[in-house]
């Protein structure tokens, strides 16, 4: 009889659902990493219909929070986030280890 192999499972906090879930784009605007551009070009809702959905599924508490979040992440746009990746790389000089 052969041993299955163990794999350990990751848990977290907010699993990612499945992209055909309304709960995807709640999800997916709330992760640093995800920009609006990505999320339009999976779903097809612009950053305002992001902005609607998230007025209407989330407490007033909670929409004023991400709003703030947002507005100060420059990385849920692309070009901020870039931009940003580009100021940090050109820090690093050659010879330089992470």
């Amino acid at each position: 009889m052969k041993k299955k192999g163990h794999r350990p499972v990751t848990r977290v906090k907010n699993p990612e659902p499945k992209i055909e879930d309304p709960d995807w784009v709640i999800w997916a605007a709330w992760a640093d990493r995800i920009t609006f551009e990505e999320i339009e070009k999976k779903t097809g809702y612009k950053e305002s219909d992001v902005i609607k959905i998230m007025r209407r599924s989330l407490k007033p508490s909670s929409f004023r929070l991400w709003r703030k979040r947002v507005n100060q992440r420059s990385i849920k746009h692309r070009k901020k986030f870039e931009y940003s990746r580009k100021k940090i790389t050109s820090k690093i000089k050659k010879g330089d280890y992470l």
